[in-house]
């Protein structure tokens, strides 16, 4: 997952020269959306496992619950999250969205009394202050700038209430089925908001290379992702999924290094240390705890 949404980022921000970023989005999530009803359909028939399918009967309540997270989860935080990252740098957007485990651990504690403790508390400081070393030196405030700070930081928050709000779900229905509708949701409501900015995308002249970003994007950093990250949610709580983000600017410095040729500093491998323990902290952490349960 995050090797896949790590190098996300840049596919999606050079797709944006030759199209409109809410139009690539909207061609992206039909896409995503196509993908994952297919594969929730076909699942039985190939005899997968429970990530994939359930036999669990889709409640009147349930309907209820995916049509809130379709609104939250996909129409919403893609419309905010694209939006902000077409208006600020990677490096403001980096580190908005590094803030994701902290919102998140926060409303787990909340809302879901899940257990985290100080050493988990410390894992996820110590890898925000490893991006900043990382990224945060580039990151500036401007009048540009802001309104996609302020969009990414509104993404944040409902990707927050997105994990959350659909980890009772899981409990009976697969991650597959569960994204599936609620992506398909989200789909319809995005495609009619951006229906403007389709028509007036020039078909013509998008390179291919854009629709091979477009295709790699849906496929891995949507219905792959997403499925990934779901599994995790169930499995090891909403918290400890959500601190493996904090890996994504590291894999983003790789690729920048791998791809692009740009040097990484002494300082830049520090930061990326500093990511690595907070993350094996906050494991350490758990495993503490679950050692201490009579």
């Amino acid at each position: 997952m995050t090797l896949i949404w790590g190098t996300n980022y840049a596919i999606v921000k050079s797709a944006f020269r030759d199209i409109d970023p809410q139009a690539f989005n909207a061609l992206r999530l039909v896409l995503a959306s196509a993908v994952m009803v297919a594969t929730s359909r076909l699942a039985p028939r190939l005899h997968l496992d429970d990530n994939f399918h359930t036999t669990a009967r889709v409640t009147r309540e349930d309907w209820i619950r995916l049509a809130i997270l379709g609104v939250v989860g996909h129409f919403l935080y893609q419309y905010l999250f694209i939006g902000g990252l077409a208006r600020t740098s990677v490096a403001n957007g980096a580190l908005i969205v590094s803030l994701t485990p902290i919102v998140i651990t926060f409303a787990s504690t909340i809302t879901e009394k899940e257990r985290t403790g100080v050493l988990h508390w410390a894992g996820m400081l110590l890898s925000l202050f490893g991006i900043y070393i990382v990224v945060g030196r580039g990151a500036r405030v401007s009048a540009e700038s802001i309104r996609g700070d302020l969009m990414l930081m509104g993404a944040v928050v409902c990707w927050a209430f997105y994990t959350i709000g659909a980890r009772p779900l899981m409990a009976r229905h697969s991650p597959v089925g569960v994204t599936a509708l609620s992506m398909l949701i989200g789909t319809i409501m995005y495609v009619s908001v951006a229906a403007w900015n389709l028509s007036g995308v020039p078909w013509r002249s998008i390179s291919a290379a854009t629709w091979i970003k477009l295709a790699y994007s849906a496929v891995f950093a949507l219905s792959v992702a997403y499925t990934i990250w779901y599994a995790a949610v169930r499995r090891i709580g909403s918290a400890r999924t959500a601190i493996y983000s904090n890996l994504l600017p590291i894999v983003a410095m790789i690729t920048a290094y791998l791809w692009l040729d740009e040097p990484i500093g002494r300082l830049k491998l520090i930061g990326a240390a500093a990511v690595l323990a907070g993350v094996a902290l906050t494991r350490w952490a758990h495993d503490v705890r679950e050692s201490n349960v009579p």
